[in-house]
């Protein structure tokens, strides 16, 4: 029975490991290993305790780099792993799959040893990371291995398993498989990351208050004057910290059966599916439903259109054969394939979302100004997140690039779709827009405008390079988080621009990233198509 767990999981854990996007998750470790252990001088702090930091030694390395990679593969490595059973699907591995005598709890196993396999590798990259943290920082040369990662083993690898089972989980169950499980997911990862820091938290929460705790008691006893709160995300500094001395804590009988028994809650959330998923299997009711369902979409509701739809016209079936033609009409044909663009991205929108975009417009309208760039921009903002998300990777979807490849004007093709997003995005926060024109707000306009411009070029990028949907909703939603969170991280909407020094060359930047992206997509899709010849 191991070794039929066993067997598949390394095999998909080796086709992932070969795969190019594994080569920037760990670059993406090794940054956040920088980030969380910043030189002394530096302008943010991830872990801070009041006004004080601990010294650089093994311990606090650690201890600080094992919380923010916990917190962060929580996040980044949800959407990294959740394409597993999906992937099989796809690419009819499914099918082969059903006609085995595998029994589903085993496949379901394999599939979260997969996931935790590719978390913990993250894990190891970020472990080595934090000993070369130590030694660049030259605080403490004194390496202890033990107290260096030992906070890996306590921390962030019950957080890994965790993650790598509800990705499974959501894998498995219709609703939350599409674009709405990935924001879903955000806001559980909120509320796990902000509410399980507290005391008193099932299975201890997320494992980060007895480590609090133990530090301010290290920080009493060395009569450290603490004001302020313990604090466990990217702050910005106006001075540098103090520092204490924090040579690790001993877990206690409590504390290590909490991080057991969270390990066993992800084993036992692995293998829940296995009560419905039909394991590819036709004869199994739900399987039946997914196989009539259309592919899935950002949404997961809407669905594919003819191409003749794109150019404004009637499917072949529909028109008379007289009207049949290889080549458009001369005249506005950019026009149409822009219309048709909007067409295919707002396919199958629900009625509530309409309801729920003209509602924000209404409020952004009649809100104060301050709390329209505030408030209301963004949550105009995040309303079309599904539908951005579609940009560049429909035709790899609904598998129709090789139709669209015979398209010669490659240029014109992908510069309507980068406009159809423009237009919903501009249109979604046209209400915010309407207040700053009446109020004359012409730093905030400009901010719009850079906006306007940023966000369908960042989901026409990354869908583009990935061809999923889901790289953008994991980058997006973080970004976005920042700006409505109060941190200038890249304030690309000038939400912040009342409290920032920079809000003047903030628009100027936006509109030049957004330049950059969109270049990278022309680049990207005339290098595939020559690929293609």
């Amino acid at each position: 029975m191991l070794r039929t767990i066993t067997g598949p999981a390394v095999a998909d854990f080796r086709d992932r490991v070969r795969r190019p996007a594994y080569v920037v998750i760990l670059a993406a470790a090794v940054a956040l290993g920088y980030v969380a252990v910043p030189d002394s001088d530096a302008k943010w702090m991830i872990m801070q305790v009041g006004d004080h930091r601990g010294v650089y030694n093994s311990a606090y390395v650690g201890m600080v780099t094992a919380l923010a990679s916990g917190l962060w593969i929580m996040l980044g490595g949800f959407y990294i792993v959740r394409n597993s059973v999906e992937r099989d699907r796809s690419t009819r591995v499914g099918q082969l799959v059903a006609a085995t005598p595998l029994r589903t709890t085993a496949y379901m196993a394999g599939k979260f040893l997969s996931n935790l396999m590719l978390l913990s590798s993250m894990l190891g990259v970020l472990a080595i990371t934090a000993l070369v943290m130590q030694l660049a920082r030259g605080e403490s040369y004194d390496v202890d291995l033990y107290a260096l990662w030992q906070p890996f083993f306590l921390v962030a690898l019950p957080l890994a398993a965790l993650t790598a089972a509800c990705a499974l989980l959501f894998e498995t169950l219709p609703v939350l498989r599409t674009g709405f499980g990935n924001i879903v997911w955000f806001c559980v990862w909120l509320v796990i990351a902000t509410v399980g820091q507290g005391p008193g938290q099932l299975l201890g929460g997320t494992g980060v208050y007895e480590v609090a705790r133990s530090m301010y008691d290290d920080m009493v006893a060395q009569k450290i004057d603490m004001t302020g709160s313990f604090s466990l995300g990217l702050t910005y500094l106006d001075k540098p910290l103090g520092t204490f001395t924090w040579d690790g804590f001993t877990p206690t009988a409590t504390y290590l059966l909490g991080r057991i028994a969270l390990l066993l809650l992800a084993v036992a959330v692995a293998v829940l599916p296995a009560l419905w998923f039909g394991r590819f299997d036709p004869a199994r009711t739900w399987q039946r439903r997914e196989r009539t369902a259309q592919p899935e979409s950002a949404a997961g509701a809407f669905q594919p259109v003819f191409i003749d739809e794109v150019a404004g016209q009637s499917p072949p079936s529909t028109r008379p054969a007289a009207v049949l033609r290889t080549r458009p009409e001369p005249g506005g044909v950019t026009a149409r394939i822009w219309a048709g663009e909007i067409r295919i991205l707002l396919k199958g929108v629900p009625w509530w979302w309409w309801l729920g975009a003209a509602f924000l417009v209404l409020l952004g309208i009649t809100a104060p100004l301050h709390g329209t760039s505030r408030v209301m921009l963004p949550l105009a903002w995040i309303w079309p997140i599904i539908i951005w998300s579609r940009l560049g990777t429909q035709r790899h979807e609904y598998a129709v690039e090789t139709v669209l490849g015979a398209y010669p004007a490659v240029r014109r093709r992908m510069f309507a779709e980068w406009g159809a997003g423009l237009t919903i995005t501009a249109v979604a926060g046209i209400g915010p827009l309407i207040r700053m024109i009446i109020e004359s707000e012409t730093t905030g306009i400009a901010s719009w405008i850079g906006g306007v411009l940023f966000i369908p070029s960042l989901a026409l990028a990354l869908g583009t390079l990935s061809r999923t949907h889901r790289l953008f909703q994991a980058v997006y939603l973080p970004l976005w988080y920042t700006v409505a969170n109060g941190l200038p991280v890249f304030d690309y909407m000038g939400a912040l621009r009342d409290s920032s020094e920079l809000a003047a060359a903030q628009p100027p930047v936006t509109m030049a990233v957004a330049a950059v992206l969109l270049a990278i997509v022309f680049v990207a899709g005339t290098l595939r198509r020559y690929s293609r010849d």
